[in-house]
């Protein structure tokens, strides 16, 4: 089967959110200038650079609620920071909770019943007990191609790590199986890991 997007696939559901897959979930938590705070997923999110670290996400859609974009777009914009949450196996409940299209005023972090902590390096919180968690300062949003799809790259200033998931200096997925993005409804949680060396590594 070939297709051109601009002409339309003819199945059932659009297959391209399937096609490239794992996509790990970036839960983002905001909080805006009124200090209403937010917590959603994002799957189109990664990390990008080394030194300094820095991830990326895209934000899709709009809400009627929202001038530009969805809660979390507007809360960076407003306040130029946000903190990305990594989701395990035994958060998924809560995070697909935390997906859905809520009014503005709504905290996820209480509707999903989930303990938050405050961020160290920037005023924000983040989820309590997460593996990991990446405080973040905004460098850029760039406007994508289409309606409401934006681009939001930010720098890491501080890093949480969970004591339980460092083994022998590692950081450690197997500790808590980490939550992946598939197509359509479907998920994937990391259960087994394997090592290889490159070329040219010793």
């Amino acid at each position: 089967m070939f297709y051109r997007p601009a002409d339309g696939h003819g199945l059932p559901h659009n297959p391209f959110n399937a096609i490239v897959t794992p996509r790990p979930i970036g839960w983002i938590s905001t909080r805006g200038a009124d200090g209403a705070e937010n917590l959603a997923p994002y799957s189109f999110f990664n990390a990008v650079a080394y030194v300094p670290p820095q991830v990326m996400f895209a934000t899709t859609g709009a809400k009627p609620d929202r001038a530009r974009g969805k809660d979390s777009l507007s809360n960076i914009e407003e306040t130029g920071v946000f903190c990305v949450n990594i989701v395990e196996h035994a958060a998924r409940e809560a995070m697909n909770r935390s997906s859905g299209p809520w009014p503005k005023e709504v905290d996820e972090f209480a509707d999903a019943g989930l303990a938050r902590e405050p961020c160290r390096e920037i005023a924000c919180s983040r989820v309590a007990g997460a593996p990991a968690a990446l405080e973040c300062r905004l460098t850029q949003v760039v406007e994508l191609r289409g309606r409401n799809n934006f681009l939001v790259l930010g720098e890491v200033v501080g890093i949480h790590l969970r004591d339980d998931c460092i083994v022998d200096g590692r950081f450690d997925v197997t500790r808590f199986q980490p939550l992946s993005r598939l197509g359509y409804r479907d998920y994937a949680t990391v259960t087994e890991v394997f090592e290889m060396i490159r070329p040219g590594e010793a």
